[in-house]
């Protein structure tokens, strides 16, 4: 099943997308008017998400597919995002490239404590076809697509699609400029939906692929699996929630495997579609911040 928040702020509604039909779970019950107040129920109920959902679905009106693609928002208003680093062979080399101490990225991949960061609070991130960011004082920078992981209380109810942005120049001049590579305004993308955890059968089996547009030439077109993980989600999700206060809801991506090459840097105005196989396609455009 697949979770989607339609509307505007002022009218804020929870759709359901089934192989049979997409249903306005609000219309069914005012008080689930996002996937966190879903997630909520299904914890309180002791009772998968889908579970929960499904007997909405039973009195919730129908949603025509247009309403969804028209007005999809981000799908999860999480109070934090955070990420995951150097979890895929390419992106370990990638980050070797621009470092002027790659040798701490071999440590990290190697290593058995993952790179866990911090990456975004609710207004540094956006939803589908909302413009991600390109910091003004930056001279290279990268989308990194990402499986997200969507966590209520530490706990995996689903997936995502995520970008997270990455000025490599500022990384790469010192690794402890990290945070300000990372984190700014408009530094991430999730969406366009939540796929529940039960019904992805293996999050380590899903294709992932990136494509970069400039005035309509494709600059970029990748694809990986993320069968090519050297970290299991599992593994990243504890390292995420052990000796830490998350909070109710929260994501987490997963790492990247697909890095345009050194010649290449976003511009204002580039748009950005990254899919994963199972969840959905996640599009933006570019604007310097």
């Amino acid at each position: 099943m697949r979770y989607y928040q339609v509307g505007d702020p002022s009218d804020a509604r929870l759709a359901l997308h089934t192989d049979e039909g997409s249903y306005d779970l609000t219309a069914a019950n005012a008080s689930v008017e996002s996937f966190g107040d879903l997630a909520r129920a299904a914890s309180i109920a002791d009772r998968e998400v889908d579970a929960i959902a499904a007997k909405l679905a039973e009195s919730a009106p129908e949603l025509a597919s247009e309403t969804i693609a028209d007005t999809t928002r981000a799908p999860v208003h999480a109070d934090e995002v955070w990420a995951a680093g150097v979890t895929y062979h390419i992106s370990e080399q990638a980050r070797q490239e621009e470092s002027t101490m790659p040798d701490m990225y071999i440590d990290v991949y190697e290593g058995g404590r993952p790179e866990v960061f911090f990456k975004a609070t609710p207004n540094r991130y956006v939803g589908p076809d909302e413009p991600v960011g390109i910091r003004s004082d930056s001279e290279w920078d990268v989308p990194e697509p990402e499986l997200g992981v969507v966590l209520y209380q530490g706990d995996i109810v689903g997936f995502t699609v995520g970008n997270d942005m990455s000025s490599r120049s500022i990384e790469g001049e010192n690794p402890l400029y990290l945070p300000q590579a990372k984190v700014y305004d408009r530094c991430c993308s999730i969406g366009p939906c939540v796929r529940s955890a039960a019904s992805v059968d293996d999050p380590h089996d899903l294709e992932m692929w990136m494509t970069i547009r400039r005035d309509g030439e494709t600059l970029y077109e990748e694809s990986t699996d993320t069968g090519e993980m050297v970290r299991s989600v599992s593994e990243l999700v504890d390292c995420y929630t052990k000796h830490n206060a998350v909070p109710e809801l929260s994501v987490l991506l997963t790492g990247t495997a697909l890095v345009p090459g050194d010649g290449f840097t976003l511009r204002e105005g580039d748009r950005i579609d990254i899919g994963i196989e199972d969840i959905g396609q996640l599009t933006n455009t570019v604007t310097v911040v």
